[in-house]
């Protein structure tokens, strides 16, 4: 959406009503990043990353982070239901890895694109 650099007050509340929608999408992505050990253990997936999308398993994520399971896999979990790791199972192992087309991403990239354009157009005395 294309924010014209004065709007009419009408067209300004929908904006903000726009923005406040497009936050609540990105709600559960922000509090998933929000957190300093999921930030380190999507680094650590990164710096691990093969290009192959092969994943990594929980206890070498705890191994490598000097994490306990549980607590991996409680950070893992959250990052999940986020939709910004998905699973692969083969047998008994699971393997975690990026989900490269999170639409999760993409609303907060949207979301964010969206708050800077508002802000820019706001007038001098509303900030």
């Amino acid at each position: 959406m294309i924010i014209k650099e004065r709007l009419e007050p009408a067209e300004w509340a929908a904006e903000l009503e726009t923005l406040a929608g497009e936050f609540r999408e990105s709600a559960m992505l922000l509090k998933a990043l929000g957190n300093e050990m999921r930030q380190r253990l999507i680094l650590t997936m990164i710096q691990h990353a093969d290009g192959l999308g092969t994943g990594m398993r929980v206890g070498d994520i705890a191994a490598e982070m000097n994490l306990s399971r549980p607590a991996a896999s409680h950070h893992l979990k959250i990052l999940k239901d986020c939709g910004l790791l998905v699973v692969r199972t083969e047998g008994t192992k699971n393997f975690y890895y990026f989900n490269r087309g999170a639409p999760a991403v993409s609303s907060l990239l949207k979301m964010l694109s969206h708050a800077q354009r508002l802000m820019e157009s706001a007038p001098e005395e509303s900030l």
